[in-house]
């Protein structure tokens, strides 16, 4: 199975024509969400009318669908490729004027066989549709004004944006959204509440996004983007499991040093599950760290004040002597060219020594 994404999932218990070939286990998935039913039926009643609210509709959707994936990853952490027998309950929890949605989805995760499975499940994908429904063809063009919008910086990131951007999977504002946050991180002297509140709703909206694309916006993202946010996009790769071996090479590979650096601070992150490829990609960056990170200071010496003796020191790029094992005075690196305040490779090296050692107790 290539991917969570290709995981078969069907309320039926069996699927017509193909073959069982093993019964693994129950699987399952939680997904808890706060939504104020009372405060948007109050705030749109033109929305209620017929006895229907078309935004509580929506979220719901967006819900459950997560539940599903969810649940995929459940299934392929295990080495299932299909999930029978697919249930999800909802439950709305109440109390001191607030409410949550709790959605639980379980089913049974299964084997198929292969041969069979990977015809079957290229019919989910990319089918052309005979008829479209008016509510699809209202939200591409509600598609088409944000991103116009977007595109003229004349976009307000308000509630409403942000609820249609995440469950409509618009990635094409993305640069927009990282200016915006931009922006505000210039402010958050003058106001940290709108910061914090900013990056949930990012981490929401990128989680949202299609797995490839997650990956492809946030990883180039830690090559373009500034050193404050190229942090804030790390910190969301690690939030979501996002490590990639493809994509981490390629920035410690890149030609500028500071980039590299980001690199060595996310090769220390997780995936949501670990296979024998996982370790041989995990040995490579552990070698590439050893051959790449060597000093970049140079060792030597200098005579003592009042003896004759000399000790050791290095001399740093920028120029300045320093005594062995600190650093530098004049850029604050060490002889590797790390600061204090950045994860060094002699660290990450030994953590993902440590991790490759863990999942090897499991896999071997």
């Amino acid at each position: 199975m290539a991917s969570p994404k290709d995981i078969l999932v069907v309320t039926t218990s069996s699927v017509d024509g193909l073959k069982v070939k093993r019964y693994l286990k129950p699987v399952s998935a939680h997904v808890v969400a706060g939504t104020n039913v009372f405060g948007d039926f109050l705030g749109g009643l033109t929305d209620i009318f017929g006895g229907r609210s078309q935004a509580y509709q929506k979220q719901l959707t967006s819900l459950y669908n997560e539940a599903i994936e969810r649940v995929k990853y459940a299934a392929y952490e295990i080495g299932a490729n299909c999930v029978l027998g697919l249930n999800i309950d909802m439950d709305e929890i109440s109390g001191k004027g607030k409410s949550m949605f709790m959605l639980t989805a379980v089913g049974t995760a299964i084997i198929l066989e292969k041969e069979v499975v990977g015809k079957e499940t290229l019919l989910i994908s990319d089918e052309k549709l005979e008829n479209v429904g008016v509510e699809k063809i209202n939200a591409l063009r509600s598609r088409k004004t944000i991103i116009e919008k977007a595109n003229s910086d004349s976009l307000t990131f308000d509630d409403d944006v942000w609820n249609f951007i995440t469950s409509n999977q618009v990635y094409e504002v993305f640069p927009h959204v990282i200016k915006k946050f931009h922006d505000i991180l210039a402010e958050e002297h003058y106001n940290p509440g709108s910061t914090e509140k900013f990056y949930t709703l990012l981490v929401s909206y990128i989680d949202a996004l299609p797995e490839q694309k997650k990956l492809d916006l946030l990883y180039s993202g830690l090559t373009e983007q500034s050193e404050q946010i190229a942090v804030k996009l790390s910190e969301i790769i690690k939030e979501l499991n996002l490590f990639d071996f493809p994509a981490i090479m390629k920035i410690l590979k890149n030609e500028n040093f500071q980039i590299q650096k980001r690199g060595v601070r996310i090769v220390i992150f997780d995936k949501p599950f670990y296979n024998q490829q996982d370790i041989e990609d995990l040995q490579n960056i552990r070698k590439y760290l050893q051959e790449t990170f060597t000093m970049r200071g140079t060792l030597t010496t200098k005579k003592q004040i009042l003896s004759s003796k000399e000790k050791e020191i290095w001399t740093c790029e920028c120029g300045k002597n320093n005594d062995i094992d600190t650093y530098c005075s004049g850029c604050g690196q060490d002889i590797y060219g790390f600061k204090q305040s950045e994860l060094r490779a002699k660290t990450a090296y030994n953590h993902i020594e440590q991790k490759i050692h863990l999942i090897n107790e499991y896999i071997k």
